[in-house]
């Protein structure tokens, strides 16, 4: 009886953490505790804790007087929409949510499950990073957990949520998962804070600044997604685990759809007459896509792409869309990145991939150049070469110049290839390639300006266009905008049982 009550004390306090003054504290800073989030994430009643009782092993520095149980991370399985998951959630309340030996063991037992059962692995972390007292310990082991994301990358999906600090070699970790959401004014990631920046350099900075949800979601990519809240976070990690297979193997959940005549008369005269007006390509998905479906990824950084999840007939696919709202839909070095990732994420979950295409071709400029263009647009290139997954291109209206070829071009391996009739298929735009084919002829006209209209307008009338791509059978058919969402559906519909043989090799070298 007494060593039943000592057990339930020991459980009690474990589920307290670091006491209540402290959890008092954290909500004051209008965050959620550990364990509220794990239940608010998972089906209720669901949640299954691994390791509850664990404690630290130092006794440098007094710290045998400072035990608690669970050692400052929650960890177990649950269910999510049913689906089973495994879940860890850094505790903030005990010694800051700092990494200790066992801390990182309870993460990396976790990680191993995730990947033997062939389930999602979702992380909550909220930590002041490496425990100082441990020394190299807690520094072995955010190595055994950078190791262990490596190992399960491209197996099962990996998820992560920053909803406190995250700083040193913790940031590795999320950055190596498959998606990072960060919530707004309440967390932070950088490898060197505001206090090493200011002794280095000289800057004064912020937290928020340096490393806070909207720096990483705009300037640097590094976060997928933000949040307002830690509510907001969890139900968007659920909405993204919606459009996400169990692992590798398996395919993405579908929802049963009613397919009607699937003719969608809004996206007629969505693209202007006028080939140097912009146009929304987000109208464009919302014509394709079943009713209120699209998840967008990466939304404020590098907005002259789109990307993001989708149903199509209930079914989930992965869109990648140049924007010409943006830069005119030109890409760039960050839109090559963001496109390139997006791309290579469906192809690990099987997640079919559609292109849509309005491309005038590359940034140009020596900012551009000088950041790498070359290297960053063959990230794009290689990262859709490479991919096996079903892969369909709609092209809008301009596909101009190596852009075209990077774009899922039917050179590059896409299945099927439609254009609508306000395509425009070529090396260049009709007045730059006519100022470079007739050059002298236009210099020699009485008016070289109308003599420069007349052979711009000749060669939009050949070239402008895209029946002869059509011809060559680069384009596999020209399409009435309103046809586009039934041409897809039938389309992917035919392409569910694509397998591709790829050569023997350990793997390829991605121009990284």
């Amino acid at each position: 009886m007494q060593k039943q009550e000592n057990l339930a004390q020991k459980l009690a306090e474990a589920q307290l953490g670091g006491g209540e003054a402290r959890i008092e504290k954290q909500h004051q800073k209008g965050k959620l505790t550990a364990r509220e989030r794990v239940h608010l994430l998972l089906d209720p009643e669901s949640f299954e804790e691994i390791g509850a009782l664990v404690t630290h092993r130092t006794h440098d520095f007094d710290m045998q007087k400072q035990v608690f149980y669970g050692d400052g991370v929650v960890t177990g399985h649950g269910t999510i929409g049913g689906r089973l998951v495994y879940v860890f959630a850094q505790d903030f309340t005990v010694f800051g949510g700092s990494l200790s030996e066992t801390h990182a063991e309870k993460i990396c037992k976790l990680m191993d499950m995730a990947v033997k059962t062939g389930a999602p692995l979702i992380g909550l972390n909220d930590s002041g990073g490496a425990r100082i007292q441990e020394g190299v310990r807690s520094l072995g082991g955010y190595a055994d957990i950078f190791y262990r994301n490596v190992q399960a990358s491209g197996v099962i999906p990996q998820l992560s949520a920053i909803m406190g600090p995250c700083a040193g070699g913790a940031v590795y970790s999320p950055a190596m998962t498959d998606f990072t959401i960060m919530v707004e004014n309440t967390s932070y990631m950088f490898v060197t804070g505001p206090n090493v920046v200011k002794t280095v350099t000289n800057e004064e900075v912020s937290s928020e600044e340096l490393g806070g949800a909207s720096t990483h979601s705009t300037k640097s990519g590094v976060t997928h997604l933000t949040a307002a809240n830690d509510v907001d976070c969890l139900n968007k990690l659920k909405t993204l685990l919606s459009y996400l297979p169990q692992n590798s193997e398996e395919l993405p959940p579908s929802l049963p759809y009613p397919l009607g005549t699937e003719i969608r008369e809004e996206l007629e005269g969505l693209v202007p007459e006028s080939a140097n007006q912009p146009y929304d390509m987000r109208s464009v998905i919302a014509g394709i896509i079943d009713g209120g479906s699209f998840f967008e990824v990466h939304e404020n950084y590098a907005d002259n792409i789109v990307v993001g999840f989708a149903r199509l007939a209930g079914k989930v696919i992965g869109i990648v869309a140049n924007q010409p709202m943006s830069l005119a839909g030109v890409l760039d070095v960050e839109s090559s990145k963001k496109a390139a990732r997006f791309t290579r994420t469906c192809d690990c979950f099987n997640v079919p991939l559609l292109v849509l295409v309005d491309v005038p071709g590359f940034l140009p400029g020596t900012d551009q150049e000088w950041s790498g263009i070359i290297t960053n647009g063959a990230k794009l290139l290689y990262a859709l070469s490479e991919a096996t997954v079903p892969r369909i291109t709609v092209i809008t209206r301009k596909a101009y110049g190596g852009a075209y070829d990077v774009m899922n071009s039917k050179h590059i391996g896409a299945d099927f290839n439609f254009a609508w009739p306000t395509a425009e298929i070529a090396v260049m735009g009709a007045k730059g390639a006519s100022e470079i084919i007739f050059r002298r002829e236009i210099q020699a006209a009485d008016d070289p300006a109308a003599k420069l209209a007349e052979k711009e307008a000749d060669y939009a009338d050949k070239f402008a266009n895209p029946y002869r791509a059509a011809q060559r059978g680069f384009i596999d058919e020209v399409i009435l905008p309103r046809e586009t969402r039934r041409k897809l559906i039938r389309g992917f519909a035919s392409l569910e049982g694509k397998k591709v043989e790829q050569p023997k090799r350990k793997h390829g070298n991605i121009p990284l």
